[in-house]
């Protein structure tokens, strides 16, 4: 069961974290924010909102200049990349800069390394994520030699490996087909129901409004808005902040409540609205 986030505790607390690259850019301006054990947040905002930069503070490739972040109560500025790697996984937007091994079995093997496995506890869980993610027919293949949705699902993999407590993906959704993303949904439904936190970086608003509960809008290093997705992503002042594009749909609908019509809060899709502009016509035929 997945815990309620009345009854959990932050796991993730950023108290007014600032950080400037060398180049003078301050990609993070003051960040205050509590995330909660087996919640799954959206993190949204234009390229250079600072929403990759943020991500990376949580697992030490990058130090805040300013600020404090806690994992599970621990102040992470007293853990290396290797331990926090432990709570917090990662996987960025391009697959490719995190396979390094030759073949795909090697390649999970490896994200188990650092671990205190013995060899059959290590080889039962490589033949556990080969099985679960359909990697079997694939494990003496290069991951060079995969598709970009498979070389995707690979990195995940490596990670899901490792058991964090953690997850945090960069644009999942990008560039990947139906069954892929459909693959991916229940894949973080079922590590929510283990009580992992997910945290999802996405441009894709209507994947946000119809799977994301929670949304998280930045822009130049800042929160612009926190709270409940479809609250957050039909502010049109948010979002116009945020310079990030509505879908057709939801931009439709604000049109039509700005005309008198009651248009249901969960109307995301366009076979709905279909369903719901059909039920007025038959409606008002009958006037």
């Amino acid at each position: 069961m997945v815990i309620s986030i009345t009854e959990a505790l932050p796991i993730i607390m950023i108290n007014n974290v600032d950080y400037t690259y060398k180049s003078g850019t301050k990609a993070l301006r003051g960040i205050k924010l509590n995330i909660y054990k087996s919640e799954l947040v959206s993190i949204m905002g234009q390229n250079g909102a600072g929403k990759t930069t943020l991500i990376r503070t949580l697992n030490g490739l990058l130090r805040p200049n300013n600020g404090n972040i806690y994992i599970e109560g621990e102040n992470i500025q007293n853990k290396n990349i290797a331990q926090l790697s432990k709570d917090v996984g990662i996987i960025f937007q391009n697959p490719e800069h995190q396979l390094f091994a030759n073949t795909v079995k090697q390649e999970i093997e490896f994200s188990l390394k650092s671990f205190d496995l013995t060899k059959e506890e290590r080889d039962q869980k490589v033949q556990n994520i080969l099985e679960e993610f359909n990697f079997k027919r694939y494990e003496e293949r290069s991951p060079l030699n995969l598709s970009g949705g498979e070389k995707k699902k690979l990195a995940l993999a490596s990670i899901i490996s490792r058991d964090p407590q953690i997850l945090v993906f960069d644009e999942p959704t990008l560039g990947q087909d139906a069954k892929e993303i459909k693959f991916f949904i229940n894949l973080i439904e079922k590590e929510r129901q283990k009580g992992k936190t997910i945290i999802i970086i996405t441009h894709n608003i209507e994947f946000a409004l119809n799977f994301i509960p929670r949304t998280i809008l930045m822009a130049r290093g800042k929160i612009l808005g926190d709270g409940p997705t479809r609250k957050i992503l039909t502010n049109l002042s948010l979002v116009q902040q945020s310079s990030l594009i509505l879908p057709q749909i939801t931009q439709f609908k604000k049109n039509l409540e700005e005309i008198g019509l009651n248009v249901p809060e969960d109307l995301h899709s366009r076979e709905d609205m279909v369903k719901y502009l059909s039920n007025i016509i038959k409606t008002n035929r009958k006037r």
